[in-house]
């Protein structure tokens, strides 16, 4: 028997983010592995003109929840959602609903933030650190809480290459921030942000680093564990493989590439992609979670949730095997044929962005215009670019991470509990994985179906005779015009056609001295 799934059953579970990629994972999750839970409580607030209902109503539509759906039809009945705002005081959470949180709920899951990296720096500090710092005084007044647990990044001390599982000084004082952003106009915050950043490359990793600092000098006698991921990637086993619902990340440029629109990146071939499964991460977080609680450490405990010290996997290799897989299972209505390559010089990179990227696109804009149509090729090469300009900074280093803590909790479980709640990176083939994670967005980002490979793979037939067909039109043209300018690459030309003549009529072996004299005198005859 399952000891992790045994203890959620008849608990109450407090869950922010739920809407999110990590988060829809993590509901099913316990929903499916712990059909007795008593409630799952979602903080969920309205946004882009959808209400908290619809909002709740649209998740629960979610092909991940089909196997949940299968099992418990009423599923839906034990998720309770909560109107909230974690960038508000209080979490602007009702009186009424307040009470509820605080009489019953047993474990939180912190799971909401923004993952932008460009998000500007005073809303990822309202969201990430605030709304974190608001969430534990909520939780600080729980009357029956076990545990808590954060989900950060691996990322958030990306400064240093050594990284241990523990929580390291911050960049800058979190209340001296929120001071600092309350009365700072938004420009000159925007103007001074590169500054406060210092090498930290971007927003998030910044506003993480924060958070964890803060719940470790403000968590009072709370049983809290923090779990880092690295680049969350599709889902390895669960629900189902592949599955993934957003262009973030890695994503957006896997499809970027089987879409023919992506030539070029700039990566480091040898350098460490280190990858995540979404369902490997909440595996970890779910597990994290019963021996928070049960075990009761007396130390707050960090979970690198990485795969790079344990099954290492390179740029390099992702590359080829994304470029194979979508050769093997195009894209429906791709731009060009897949052939992405990686390249870790700017100046390479940049020559292949104008000639494979830009080029094309406007090419590609003007003929639409011509056609009556709208130009939309050069908005999204402009996306693409800021897209990969963003993970650069980790697509070229590597970086090494402790994993003592995540070997440790593999210990404390049984035999089901590993089957269940399988973290064991070791057993990841990332070939398999980098298909299955393809084929998944082809099949649920693209709502592409499977049946249509057949006629993806005649497009690309297509694609690739019209490129054989310009590349050789435009070989003749510059020849041709080679040829009008040169006598020496005339006498070539009438030498390589003399050739293929002589081999269609062959001459007799005199006359055909005679003509490779004459010949010869002709090609070399320069006067």
């Amino acid at each position: 028997m399952s000891s992790v799934s045994a203890y959620y059953n008849g608990k109450t579970v407090l869950i922010t983010g739920a809407t999110g990629f990590m988060g829809k994972v993590l509901v099913e999750k316990l929903l499916r592995s712990s059909p007795e839970v008593k409630a799952v409580y979602i903080l969920v607030r309205p946004k882009a003109g959808q209400s908290m209902q619809e909002r709740v109503a649209n998740m629960l539509k979610c092909k991940v929840f089909d196997r949940v759906r299968e099992d418990c039809p009423n599923f839906h009945e034990k998720i309770k959602p909560i109107n909230a705002e974690l960038t508000q005081p209080k979490l602007a959470i009702s009186a009424e609903d307040e009470e509820e949180l605080l009489t019953r709920v047993n474990v939180v899951f912190h799971c909401a933030a923004t993952v932008r990296f460009d998000e500007p720096l005073k809303h990822a500090l309202q969201l990430n650190v605030m709304g974190t710092q608001r969430l534990l005084e909520l939780a600080r007044q729980m009357r029956n809480l076990e545990a808590f647990i954060h989900i950060s990044t691996a990322y958030a001390n990306c400064i240093r290459k050594c990284i241990e599982e523990i929580i390291y000084p911050p960049p800058a004082e979190p209340q001296k921030l929120f001071d600092l952003v309350e009365w700072l106009d938004e420009s000159i915050i925007q103007d001074i942000t590169p500054k406060l950043l210092g090498e930290w490359p971007n927003t998030y990793t910044y506003t993480k680093a924060l958070s964890e600092y803060l719940i470790q000098q403000e968590k009072g006698n709370l049983n809290i564990a923090i779990i880092r991921p690295s680049i969350v990637g599709a889902s390895w086993h669960e629900p189902f493989p592949g599955w993934i619902d957003n262009f973030n990340g890695t994503s957006g440029i896997f499809i970027a590439a089987g879409k023919g629109i992506l030539r070029t990146v700039i990566a480091n071939n040898e350098a460490v992609a280190d990858m995540i499964p979404v369902d490997v991460a909440i595996n970890l977080t779910l597990a994290a979670g019963w021996y928070t609680a049960v075990h009761r450490p007396k130390n707050l405990l960090v979970y690198n949730c990485t795969t790079g010290g344990i099954n290492p996997f390179f740029w390099g290799e992702m590359g080829q095997y994304v470029m194979s897989t979508f050769k093997r299972n195009p894209l429906e209505q791709a731009f060009r044929t897949p052939n992405a390559h990686m390249t870790s010089s700017y100046l390479i990179n940049q020559y292949w962005i104008t000639v494979s990227h830009k080029a094309p696109a406007i090419l590609y804009d003007l003929y639409m215009r011509l056609t009556g149509r709208k130009p939309r090729m050069m908005k999204i090469i402009n996306r693409l670019h800021k897209s990969m300009t963003l993970l650069q900074y980790f697509s070229t280093q590597s970086w090494s991470w402790s994993s003592d803590n995540m070997n440790m909790l593999m210990t404390h479980l049984n035999t089901e509990d590993k089957k269940l709640y399988n973290f064991d990176v070791r057993q990841l083939h990332w070939s398999e994985y980098i298909e299955s994670y393809c084929i998944g967005a082809k099949k649920y980002l693209l709502n592409e179906d499977m049946a249509g490979i057949p006629a993806a793979k005649q497009h690309l037939r297509k694609l690739r005779n019209i490129r054989y067909a310009f590349n050789t039109t435009l070989l003749v043209i510059i020849w041709r015009i080679f040829i009008a300018r040169s006598q020496m690459a005339r006498n070539i030309w009438y030498f390589v056609v003399s050739l293929c003549y002589k081999q269609k009529n062959p001459l007799p072996p005199t006359a055909a001295g005679t003509y490779c004299t004459r010949l010869h005198a002709h090609l070399f005859n320069f006067n």
